[in-house]
């Protein structure tokens, strides 16, 4: 296996080659594990042969969370898996839970889970939650040479009853989908930086869009000199490889409903430039300083199987940020698209700098909202930790809106105040404004710098520091990079509509 190849670093996201998914209303002879959904306060399912006293007395409460194996003479492993209270049942906690089943089973076996009719959620809507947690949790992207403890899942079964197969059907669609675009934004994050350059993320973007039904336009160094993108140049001065703009189109069918403008930070590895990092383990992970742009793409390429009637403009800003003897200094100042001016304090605070050369070019294109995404700030990693990102803008209804997708996806968001009266810490002497504030609130003015280039559009600005990155294996979540974000821009892009004026 070549390893620099465009396969390897991307594998084929289209279809997820070599699994299959299918909704049946009889338990196949071949299924190898069921899920046995148990609650933590009713009955125990008969199918178990075991009553809540031999379940507890095994360790096993019901609680989310919680699955227990039970081997058995013939015919599939029987998992006890934890659904919690039965009246409290949400898309989310069957997500948590296939997921916890789904690893109580690390070998290929083929997988089967009864949705009942009656669950409280609809059959769709815990079908999709389903497949989304069994493949999200047991894929990993690996160059490993050795056999995993763990593979991936190959074969689902959801076994539904007559009438509720038509949603059941629906639910896989729309959860396959839902995988498929998380996991591209997982290996995109997971590649390390020197497979996953700038240009090659354009050859990926390329690869992958097209087929999906995006337009793509990529701008080199050289069309970026011609749009006056000194940002993305600026931070792009220490690199020994090009920067790359990707900008991705997506256009419906019939008169669009809106048009939603995406911009997402790709810094393929943040060094800090001259205000070089640490070299501990978390600096280590900078390769995931993309996310942003990875789950724009990501997002994007399933905007046509879920059938989104508004028009949305994706914008990749692409390169690494490196120390070198032509690397951007402190104190030097850049000059943005549209001719606002930065005074440089800090080039470790590089991602908003090369996404304010794309919000000036969304803002151009007569976008009616404008969604930025990025791995951005220390400070909302410390306010929020990894499980919620951060959210600001200028749009209660633009922040809302994504709010409700992020519920619906489970990639929950918390709102921040963007606080005018922070904004004077971005003033400079030399120049329109500095790239860093105070040593305080700065995912706060770190969004009054990206506001700056939006022309007063509805905007919203996403910060993902702290989800980016999980610490650890947490339900549908794998240790590493967590693809946070993608789904929720797909689904904020797919029932997207258009903020009133501000």
């Amino acid at each position: 296996m070549d390893p620099t190849t465009l396969s390897t670093i991307v594998p084929s996201h289209t279809a997820l080659p070599g699994l299959d998914v299918r909704v049946v209303t009889d338990l196949p002879d071949d299924i190898e594990a069921v899920a046995v959904p148990v609650t933590s306060d009713g009955d125990v399912p008969d199918s178990l042969g075991l009553d809540r006293d031999a379940l507890r007395r095994a360790g096993f409460t019901g609680a989310i969370g919680s699955a227990l194996a039970l081997p058995v003479p013939s015919g599939p492993v029987l998992v006890a898996t934890g659904i919690g209270e039965g009246d409290a049942l949400t898309s989310a906690l069957v997500r948590d839970a296939a997921a916890v089943f789904a690893r109580a089973v690390p070998r290929d076996a083929a997988l089967a889970v009864a949705v009942p009719s009656d669950a409280g959620v609809g059959v769709g809507e815990v079908t999709s939650a389903a497949i989304e947690g069994i493949l999200l949790a047991r894929h990993r992207w690996s160059l490993r040479t050795t056999d995993p403890a763990e593979v991936p899942v190959s074969r689902v079964v959801i076994v539904v009853a007559e009438e509720s197969r038509e949603a059941a059907d629906e639910g896989v669609r729309r959860g396959l989908i839902g995988t498929r675009v998380s996991l591209l934004a997982r290996d995109l994050a997971t590649s390390p930086a020197y497979l996953l350059t700038a240009e090659r993320m354009a050859e990926v973007a390329t690869t992958i869009g097209v087929p999906a039904g995006l337009e793509v336009e990529v701008h080199d160094r050289a069309s970026l000199e011609t749009l006056g993108c000194g940002g993305l140049l600026g931070v792009n001065r220490g690199s020994a490889r090009e920067p790359r703009m990707v900008v991705l189109h997506y256009r419906p069918e019939g008169e669009p409903s809106g048009h939603l403008a995406l911009v997402g930070k790709g810094i393929m590895f943040d060094s800090g430039g001259i205000s070089i990092k640490p070299g501990d383990e978390s600096h280590s992970q900078m390769k995931n300083d993309m996310t942003g742009a990875g789950d724009v793409l990501a997002a994007m390429t399933g905007l046509r199987d879920l059938g989104c009637t508004a028009e949305v403009t994706g914008y990749l800003m692409c390169t690494d940020n490196m120390p070198s003897g032509t690397a951007m200094l402190l104190g030097d100042i850049l000059t943005i698209r549209g001719g606002k001016t930065v005074e440089v304090l800090n080039t470790d605070a590089e991602g908003r700098l090369v996404m304010a050369d794309a919000l000036v070019l969304a803002a151009e294109a007569g976008a009616d909202a404008i969604i930025d995404i990025a791995t951005l700030t220390g400070a909302c990693l410390r306010a929020l930790g990894t499980r919620l990102a951060g959210v600001m803008g200028s749009s209660p209804e633009m922040v809302s809106q994504l709010e409700a997708a992020g519920a619906t996806v489970d990639e929950p968001l918390w709102e921040f105040p963007v606080v005018d009266a922070y904004r004077k810490e971005l003033d400079s002497d030399v120049a329109d404004l500095r790239n860093i504030g105070g040593i305080n609130a700065g995912q706060i003015t770190a969004a009054l710098f990206l506001r700056e280039f939006v022309d007063g559009l509805p905007w919203a600005h996403v910060d993902i520091a702290g989800t980016a990155q999980a610490p650890a294996e947490d339900r549908w979540i794998r240790r590493g990079p967590t693809g946070f974000g993608a789904r929720l821009l797909l689904e904020t892009a797919v029932g997207f509509e258009v903020p009133s004026a501000e």
